[in-house]
């Protein structure tokens, strides 16, 4: 059985998600014969590359709140990442344009080390203060997760090399009817939207598996709700 995750490095639901869908997929009894591919999505693809400022400062002014109250904010998602075991820093992270990052994580996945890239940018973003939007951090975390750093260099300089790959996963989530991250979807049967508790998704991969039909949302058909980053980037 195959899971697709789409996700962004930018969405601390995302980060918190990816836990919380692990736990539940140690919980299920088959979890040896579940695949599982990580799909991108952009929370903000109109940004540019080098366009990078405090998330603090983001927070501030798209919600229209003081910084204190951005703080207040960034503290609620701590709180749940560090209730799961996950490092998460609260000030001092930088928020910037995905692509890059997402177009190394599709070389990563040619690479059969896609996993392990993503765990490295993810811990690196919201737990050790690394700004992901710099190259040169970028290809140390790719060369840490095992990839060549001439064939990675050589990706980031070619801003058409995996591109097609990255809009392609963006198109597919649209007509998923993905409209926020992170998004779920078991084996085409069952859609899960949202960092659900471990318990939602040993639910779906159980339904999942016991049979087919077409595409339901999970969150819809029970009434949960988990938190997500929109489209327009919103995670609050």
């Amino acid at each position: 059985m195959r899971v697709e995750i789409w996700s962004d490095i930018a969405c601390p639901w995302c980060y918190v998600g990816k836990a919380r869908f692990e736990k539940g997929l140690d919980a299920f009894a088959h979890r040896g014969d579940v695949e599982v591919v990580h799909r991108s999505f952009e929370l903000d693809p109109n940004r540019a590359k080098g366009d990078v400022v405090p998330v603090l400062d983001l927070l501030a002014q798209k919600y229209g709140r003081t910084r204190e109250q951005a703080q207040a904010m960034e503290a609620t998602v701590a709180s749940n990442a560090h209730a799961e075991g996950l490092g998460y820093l609260a000030e001092g992270r930088d928020s910037g344009s995905t692509f890059d990052i997402h177009r190394v994580l599709h070389l990563a996945k040619a690479r059969g080390l896609q996993s392990e890239l993503l765990d490295l940018a993810y811990r690196a973003n919201f737990a050790e203060e690394q700004s992901v939007f710099d190259d040169e951090v970028l290809v140390k975390l790719a060369v840490a997760a095992g990839l060549d750093e001439t064939e990675t260099r050589a990706v980031l300089a070619d801003p058409d090399a995996y591109a097609d790959e990255v809009r392609a996963d963006e198109r597919e989530a649209a007509e998923l009817g993905a409209n926020g991250v992170p998004f779920f979807v078991f084996d085409r049967r069952y859609g899960v939207s949202g960092g659900q508790p471990a318990e939602v998704f040993t639910q779906a991969l159980e339904q999942a598996w016991k049979g087919r039909g077409p595409l339901t949302t999970l969150a819809a058909s029970t009434g949960a709700e988990g938190e997500t980053c929109d489209v327009d980037g919103n995670c609050a």
